[in-house]
Formats: structure tokens, C-alpha cells, sequence
């Protein structure tokens, strides 16, 4: 009898239908270090997690790398990534990876993306002249990234910054211009008497 009911337990949640492939992101909307959309990146979100029970949900390996770095005193238990293909979070160290040199990724100048299939990795390899690695190496690729793609991020985010100023200062100066005409129509009402004031007047007397 209870073996009976372990192999229904066991049919059970071989038949009970995935979870969200994207729980996570409703826990971690947003990068943990960039602040980047999740949901909008999730062909390369990961998610950190620690054998204290936290988690740590970013947008790419690039973040990732960061995340480990400043969190040393803290042991992952595990390290999950997104199939590129499907979206689904697979083991990030059985995963295929594949790094692309010279094709921008995610937060990166050279695009590194997971595969839950290691023929569908070395397709996509093939077709974009990258090459299929561990998640070893696709880790060591991305800190060896790290410095050169950081100049790089704070440079666009630099210009940016410089391009909101411009438009909110073209936004400011355009009021103002607003104000000074709404001003000098004002003034051209005052400045130039009505008919009412005209027939107030007194006439001129009448030579006998």
C-alpha cells in the first residue's frame, strides 16, 4: 500500500505542470547590481543562491561576477542562469555555454548566453562565431571582461545623463519663451486703450 502511494506521489509531480519560468522575476523585478529589467532580459537573468536561504536575481553573468565577488563570506548552494532558447532556469554549471567575442551581450561587449542542449549551443556557436565553454570559463571570461565593459557602461550612462540635461534644459528654456510671450501679449493688451476708454472722452465744444 505505501508503495502504492509513493508511485502515485511520484506520477504526481512528474505530471504537475512546470512553474512560471519566470517566479523569479516577480521576487527580483530588477538586477540586484544594475537595476536593469529582468523580465526584459530574461534570455540571461540568473539567480544566485546561498546556503543561508537568500538569493540574489540579476540580469546577466556580468552582474553575477559582481555579485560573487562582494559577497564572499556568503557559500552559493546553487547557480541557475536562463536556456537562451526557452527562458527556463536550468544549473548553471551544467549548462553549455557559449561566448561570443566582439558581439555585445547583456551588460557586456562579448556576448555570453546559456544552453540547456550542448547541440543547440554549438548551432548557435557555429552560426555566430563563438565558442561552446563551461561555466567555468564563461565566469573567468566575464571578470577578464569586467574592467573594459564597466569603462564601457559608465561611458553610455554618462552620455545618458549629458542627453536628459539637454532635453530637460530645452524643455525649460521653451517655458520660459512661453512665459515672455504670454508676457508681452499681456502688455500689448494694456498699451493700446479700447473703445470703451475712446468713448469716455470728452467731445470737443462746438464753436458757435
Amino acid at each position: 500500500m505505501l508503495k502504492t502511494l509513493l508511485l502515485a506521489a511520484a506520477l504526481a509531480l512528474t505530471l504537475a505542470p512546470p512553474a512560471s519560468a519566470q517566479d523569479d522575476v516577480k521576487a527580483a523585478p530588477s538586477c540586484r547590481h544594475c537595476g536593469m529589467d529582468r523580465e526584459k532580459f530574461a534570455t540571461s537573468r540568473m539567480v544566485v543562491n546561498y546556503e543561508d536561504g537568500s538569493s540574489a536575481g540579476t540580469c546577466s553573468i556580468r552582474c553575477t561576477a559582481v555579485e560573487l565577488a562582494t559577497t564572499l563570506d556568503k557559500a552559493p548552494r546553487s547557480i541557475q542562469v536562463a536556456d537562451l532558447p526557452t527562458k527556463q532556469l536550468i544549473d548553471a554549471e551544467k549548462a553549455s555555454w557559449v561566448v561570443v567575442a566582439g558581439k555585445p551581450g547583456v551588460m557586456t561587449r562579448h556576448g555570453k548566453w546559456a544552453f540547456a542542449d550542448r547541440a543547440a549551443a554549438e548551432a548557435y556557436a557555429r552560426a555566430n562565431g563563438g565558442a561552446v565553454v563551461s561555466f567555468e570559463e564563461a565566469m573567468k571570461a566575464a571578470y577578464g571582461d569586467l574592467y573594459q565593459d564597466d569603462a564601457m557602461l559608465r561611458e553610455k550612462r554618462k552620455m545618458m545623463r549629458q542627453k536628459a540635461m539637454e532635453h530637460q534644459h530645452m524643455n525649460h528654456e521653451g517655458m520660459k519663451q512661453d512665459g515672455m510671450n504670454h508676457e508681452g501679449m499681456k502688455h500689448d493688451g494694456m498699451g493700446h486703450p479700447g473703445a470703451e476708454q475712446k468713448a469716455a472722452e470728452p467731445a470737443a465744444p462746438v464753436k458757435p
